[in-house]
């Protein structure tokens, strides 16, 4: 082969050479973006999963919140009508007291003050009686003759008892 030959032969391989590159570098380039839009639809269908778990999560918060404040309400309403209640309770047992004194006002046996409140006796320990609401007879307190004032002599306890009579017959005390 001659010069002439020989450089067209160099030519057309690197003509080849080039045109091989170049196909190369197209595949790799367009492989390259298909690879880059399935990475963007991965990313686009994780973005949306996530979305779809934010709005679930809010949605759970709103709930959570809405339960919260209906509880409070809920607790208000008991608070109210425990107060209520309680209003109601010291309303009657201001009545019973109040029943009690008058009681203890009318009966002839019972020593009470221009109040209607009995007035204590010493029961031979040498100290006052107290009274149901813990204070003396000189306090302004109530208490029962012969009594302690403790919560188990209280009249308001449903254990109202009169008292006892002795009609100087040296029998038992009716």
């Amino acid at each position: 082969m001659n010069t002439t030959g020989w450089i067209v032969l160099i030519v057309v391989v690197v003509v080849v050479i080039v045109v091989i590159a170049v196909i190369a570098l197209l595949v790799a380039r367009r492989q390259r973006a298909e690879a880059g839009r399935r990475k963007a639809e991965e990313l686009r269908q994780s973005a949306a999963e996530d979305d779809l778990a934010a709005r679930e999560r809010e949605a759970k918060a709103a709930r959570a919140a809405a339960d919260a404040k209906q509880a409070e309400v809920e607790a208000e309403r008991l608070r109210r009508e425990a107060d209520a209640r309680q209003s109601s309770a010291a309303e009657v047992r201001t009545q019973a007291d109040e029943k009690l004194r008058r009681a203890d006002s009318a009966d002839p046996d019972v020593r009470t003050d221009r109040h209607g409140n009995r007035v204590a006796d010493t029961d031979g320990d040498g100290r006052a009686d107290t009274t149901v609401d813990g204070r003396t007879a000189a306090d302004g307190g109530t208490a029962a003759p012969g009594t302690t004032g403790t919560a188990a002599d209280d009249p308001r306890q449903g254990r109202h008892e009169a008292p006892r009579l002795d009609d100087g017959s040296g029998g038992p005390a009716r």
